[in-house]
């Protein structure tokens, strides 16, 4: 029998090498505009550039609210945003929206 090719699980994590790899993962979570994909390349993001515990100490919000926030029902509040990504060295910002073409 011949031995088949083996595969390993895609990690998004594996390929957030730089902030602007990161930075450009976030905007376009962002712009896609679905919640749920937003917080989960957030958690992506932490766990690539620190883990929850870091996080937490960063913040001063527990691993638990955090977990909350982050999760795939959380609904975080701008304020816990803001404070998450100033703790990853990244800041919200906004931006005029391109006209169609």
């Amino acid at each position: 029998m011949a031995e088949r090719d083996k595969t390993t699980p895609y990690d998004p994590v594996d390929y957030l090498e730089s902030p602007e790899d990161i930075a450009e993962y976030l905007n376009a979570a962002i712009e896609d505009g679905n919640e749920q994909l937003m917080l989960a390349v957030m958690r992506d993001v932490v766990r690539a550039m620190m883990g929850m515990s870091e996080l937490a100490q960063r913040t001063g919000l527990s691993r638990e609210a955090l977990y909350s926030t982050l999760s795939e029902n959380g609904n975080p509040r701008l304020s816990s945003l803001v404070e998450i990504l100033h703790a990853l060295g990244l800041e919200l910002s906004v931006r005029p929206r391109g006209r169609a073409a």
